[in-house]
């Protein structure tokens, strides 16, 4: 696909845009979602490490979107034979392909912050 940004700012270049923009806000909409996932790019975990990664997230919650990011195909979630038995989830070949949206969004952030902080100290200053 074309990238949209590239083309003439038309009324069709700008719905091309919208509806996969969309799609992938459907599927990682949400508080949470982006910090799991964040979460198992540094390695394979079990829930409770994911938990204790996440401030404020509840197991309840946290079930619920490792439940809903295993059924679009980003998380694997892997039953060890042992005893007890042990639960690991990891990032689907598919979830890392987020690596780059990850990784946009990290130095975004970091722009933004350094933006709104510099701003603030100006108007103190004044």
């Amino acid at each position: 696909m074309e990238n949209p940004l590239d083309l003439p700012k038309t009324h069709a270049n700008c719905m091309r845009l919208i509806q996969p923009v969309t799609d992938a806000l459907y599927v990682l909409n949400g508080k949470w979602k982006l910090p799991i996932l964040i979460s198992l790019q540094f390695g394979n975990k079990r829930f409770g490490q994911i938990a204790k990664e996440i401030p404020k997230i509840t197991d309840r919650m946290l079930s619920k979107e490792l439940r809903e990011l295993e059924a679009n195909k980003l998380v694997k979630r892997t039953i060890h034979d042992t005893f007890p038995v042990t639960v690991e989830y990891s990032l689907t070949d598919y979830g890392h392909s987020l690596d780059p949206v990850f990784k946009a969004l990290a130095e975004w952030g970091i722009q933004h912050r350094e933006r709104i902080f510099k701003a603030e100290k100006e108007l103190v200053e004044k």
